[in-house]
């Protein structure tokens, strides 16, 4: 299931290792196409705030800069490293970018809110409450900017203002520093009273004048907020994260905020008026592979049609060569894909006797090409249809609560795979992928519970085996029970040495044992992933990433993932992981057409949105170094 389960934000500041699911692959929704899904997927800010229980979400910049945040491995491997550990895309530069300006350290105060005017920033500071008159004007300036702070303190912004306004016309053009203060403080006074204008022009000059002032930057970053002026919004807040080290949570909230609305905005309309596209043939069969009870995905046994119709003898004949749905099985043989949809499309306006057939196939289709507008009037009707056979409506069911949890609806996604297990009770594909679903939603007893209801209809379902051990592991290793952890790192043993030919099975127990930090073993389970399925792009990806974290091999890791694009061009997953791995490298334009070549192949347009939040980032820090001269370390 193309799906999404929250860590807590807390794991990636403390560096606490947390569990990469991203080879879960085989589900309703199919092979998940980054790091993050086939279960994982982070939105880790908003979970600092709040408990959270959706099951998707944008994975954006806050969980950039929180890879960032400066703590001290307890592993000792860099911070790049761990990012990648946690199989968390890092598009600020992933741990590099930490400690900025460390003798900027003091004059950042915490994560309170910003609200006062600055104090003096000259030693004239010293002397206020004195009762000598103010002798050169840089000390009137001062005296007319410490009355301003005193009406703003009383809630008397205009006559702040009109004090700020003094100082400013006051202080000497060479004195820069006391200039700033001013203009920030009169943009203080107007922020009080959401001229959002005036705020951003008077930040405007306090950044001219000090290009590294926080409280400025920050301030004009929310005023170009409100103004709907996201773009630069962005690259502001990008800045004062990177000076404050990554530490104010306020900063990295609102830059996640701005992020996952560029991200959703331009994905609306980018995917209104995308070109449907076919994923690769071997995303398709994992998909297909994950239904064991799947009528259309069944192919066709030789003379089957004549023996339904022995009283129908010459009409069975003609059927066979006229029904549009038997000709898109017969290209799903061949893996001509690009046919099907015309073929069943032909049988259902026909009224041909595989009319169900034919919507059940289209629809699953339209959801693989990321259609789902065009996929769910296929699949309610499949639902609807009374006299229809019980496993084509149970399958569609699975299918559009598949959809649903794409959609982030969860509840109605729950409805559906409950229905599906009220009309088809015997059907094992119903409890594997609800199983998949409950992991979602963090009821892993319940998930246990389906996959067992669903190996005991189909002992020799490997992938329910496989999956079901994953999710004894996920519980045992988040409630840190160590005795539980092992128990079902032998039911991974298990597993592969009962289904040798599962390639789910070592994928699986592969992310376990990196988790465990047994990488040599987990580098063995991919290489036995590659084995069985030389053409799945993803393996090589996972393969590529134990590398960074294992041996800090950078060619080599890069060398298996641009072997995965080399096998798969329409492996998003490769794209999105390539992309991160150049921010970090400082290759950001080559970073930026990565992760633009993702968006192209994006399935949803959530999945389009999250990597939008990426290649916004990246850009985003293009503009800050341009202007502001921060580039962060590069590995």
């Amino acid at each position: 299931m193309d799906g999404y389960i929250y860590l807590p934000y807390s794991c990636i500041i403390q560096n606490k290792p947390v569990l990469d699911f991203g080879l879960q692959v085989h589900s309703a929704l199919g092979p998940p196409p980054a790091s993050r899904r086939a279960s994982v997927f982070r939105d880790l800010c908003a979970q600092e705030v709040e408990v959270l229980s959706r099951a998707a979400a944008n994975l954006t910049l806050v969980e950039i800069m929180a890879a960032s945040k400066p703590v001290e491995p307890q592993s000792g491997l860099p911070r790049w490293q761990l990012a990648l550990l946690v199989g968390t895309p890092i598009v600020l530069g992933v741990g590099a970018v930490y400690l900025w300006n460390r003798s900027r350290t003091k004059q950042r105060k915490g994560t309170g809110e910003r609200k006062t005017p600055e104090g003096s920033a000259s030693p004239v500071q010293g002397q206020e409450g004195a009762t000598r008159e103010p002798e050169c004007p840089l000390d009137r300036a001062q005296a007319a900017k410490n009355k301003g702070n005193k009406y703003f303190k009383a809630g008397k912004y205009e006559n702040a203002i009109q004090c700020y306004t003094e100082a400013i016309a006051l202080c000497p053009k060479e004195n820069k520093s006391d200039l700033s203060t001013f203009y920030q403080n009169r943009a203080a006074a107007y922020e009080q009273q959401m001229k959002w204008t005036e705020v951003v022009q008077d930040c405007s000059q306090a950044v001219e004048l000090n290009p590294r002032y926080i409280k400025a930057l920050f301030r004009r970053a929310k005023a170009l907020e409100k103004l709907d002026n996201r773009k630069e919004c962005l690259e502001d807040v990008t800045a004062v994260c990177i000076l404050e080290a990554f530490q104010n949570q306020q900063s990295m909230l609102l830059a996640d905020k701005v992020l996952k609305q560029l991200g959703k905005e331009k994905a609306k309309e980018k995917y209104k008026n995308r070109e449907p596209m076919m994923p690769s043939p071997q995303f398709i069969k994992s998909y297909f592979s994950s239904f064991a009870d799947d009528i259309i995905s069944q192919p066709l046994q030789k003379g089957e049609k004549k023996d339904e119709d022995k009283d129908k003898e010459g009409e069975a004949a003609e059927v066979s060569e006229s029904s549009g749905y038997l000709k898109a099985k017969q290209y799903m043989e061949e893996e001509n894909y690009d046919k099907i949809i015309s073929e069943c499309t032909k049988e259902i306006e026909s009224c041909g006797r595989y009319t169900a057939e034919a919507l059940l196939l289209r629809a699953t289709f339209y959801l693989l090409i990321g259609n789902a507008t065009g996929a769910q009037p296929d699949l309610d009707q499949v639902i609807n249809m009374q006299d229809a056979n019980v496993k084509l409506r149970a399958n569609a069911l699975i299918k559009r609560g598949s959809m649903y949890m794409q959609q982030q609806e969860p509840m109605l996604s729950t409805q559906d795979f409950n229905m599906a297990a009220e009309i088809d009770t015997r059907n094992p594909d119903v409890y594997h992928h609800r199983g998949q679903l409950k992991i979602l939603l963090d009821q892993v007893d319940e998930a246990v519970g389906d996959f067992d209801e669903c190996i005991l209809l189909r002992p020799d379902s490997a992938l329910a085996q496989a999956q079901k051990c994953f999710a004894l592991y996920r519980q045992a290793y988040t409630g840190n029970n160590p005795s539980q952890v092992q128990t079902a790192m032998d039911g991974f043993e298990d597993v592969t040495r009962r289904f040798p030919k599962c390639a789910e099975g070592y994928a699986l127990y592969a992310q376990a044992l990196t988790d465990q930090q047994q990488f040599g073993k987990a580098d063995e389970m991919y290489d036995k992933c590659i084995e069985l399925e030389p053409d799945n792009a993803t393996t090589y990806v996972h393969k590529g990433l134990l590398q960074l974290q294992w041996k800090q091999d950078l060619d080599l890791g890069l060398e298996l993932i641009s072997k995965a694009i080399e096998i798969d061009n329409k492996c998003d997953f490769a794209y999105e992981t390539m992309g991160t791995i150049e921010v970090q490298r400082g290759n950001l334009d080559k970073a930026i057409d990565m992760f633009n070549k993702a968006i192209n192949l994006a399935k949803s347009e959530m999945e389009m949105a999250h990597l939008y939040s990426l290649c916004d980032a990246a850009y985003a820090q293009t503009e800050v170094a341009r202007k502001y001269g921060l580039k962060p370390p590069t590995l």
